[in-house]
């Protein structure tokens, strides 16, 4: 059974570099950096990058970069030199060949070391953000991107405008009972052997913690405890921030799927667990990318 490392950081809470944030609003940042040949371009299409090699980003430069593209900065790397991402739509044809194909971010995501992982992260959730936002919200006018493409100013009202995050709690169920299961659903939407850790969106005026008991009690039946956080990371489909805990049942037989969302809970034993996440079972556990994966991996290696 492959070893599992059980005290890494989520695969997308990593970066490699510097985001460079106080440059941001430096005029005609993103017009200069494209003049630089030393400049790396990370070029996104819909939720995929282009790949070098299995494992590794194909960074360009802003030369070879087709027109049409929406533009922003992700930072500077150890060397000092710039970091631009390109973003194209979903919707048109592959803006440029890639060395290795292209691919998203759930299913490569796990494998790229921080630089990458970190990159791509950051370029695909501004990215969403750049092609979606075009407008004001307030007025309906077009904005103007501006600081480097990290906001945008509606030149009707004035207003400027943000990318938009929304927190979203994941949480892996243990049992007080027995330090050998795990519970997970399976969503509705999903195969029968699909299973997971329990998530969902914070609400309004709520904290973490109370999501967290609100969002397990309605999706599973259990009235949790201990709550323990583990870690965060970006997840931009659309525009989350999942915030990982482990809670701990008070009662394992009050486990019961909500039967809308969830279509099925079940307590998995330790040995099962590891036999999913080794690919030895029918059972399909979250991908590599996922914070989902790393709690549930985090608890087969005894370290919730």
């Amino acid at each position: 059974m492959t070893a599992l490392d059980s005290t890494a950081e989520p695969p997308l809470a990593r970066t490699g570099f510097d985001r460079a944030a106080e440059e941001r609003a430096t005029p005609g940042l993103i017009d200069a950096a494209r003049r630089d040949a030393a400049t790396r371009v990370l070029v996104v299409h819909g939720d995929a990058a282009a790949l070098a090699e299995p494992g590794r980003l194909a960074w360009t430069t802003a030369a070879d970069v087709p027109e049409g593209a929406e533009w922003a900065l992700l930072g500077r790397d150890d060397a000092g030199a710039l970091l631009l991402t390109a973003v194209f739509p979903s919707g048109e044809d592959e803006p440029m060949p890639a060395p290795a194909g292209w691919a998203g971010l759930r299913t490569v995501g796990g494998t790229l070391d921080a630089f990458d992982s970190g990159a791509f992260v950051e370029a695909l959730s501004l990215g969403r953000w750049l092609l979606d936002s075009r407008f004001c919200p307030a007025c309906g006018s077009l904005t103007d991107l501006v600081d480097a493409g990290w906001s945008r100013r509606c030149p009707s009202c004035g207003r400027q405008h943000f990318p938009r995050t929304d927190p979203a709690v994941i949480v892996a169920i243990t049992s007080a009972a027995d330090p050998d299961v795990l519970l997970l659903g399976s969503n509705a939407l999903w195969g029968a052997d699909r299973f997971s850790c329990f998530a969902g969106f914070v609400e309004a005026g709520e904290s973490l913690e109370a999501a967290v008991r609100r969002e397990v009690a309605e999706e599973s039946g259990i009235e949790v405890g201990e709550v323990s956080y583990r870690g965060s990371q970006a997840w931009p489909y659309p525009r989350s921030l999942m915030l990982g805990f482990f809670a701990e049942a008070r009662d394992d037989a009050a486990a019961r799927a909500d039967g809308d969302e969830i279509a099925a809970v079940r307590w998995f034993t330790r040995a099962e667990i590891g036999r999913a996440l080794a690919g030895e079972s029918d059972v399909v556990l979250p991908g590599r990318a996922s914070i989902a994966h790393r709690l549930i991996a985090d608890w087969h290696g005894g370290r919730p």
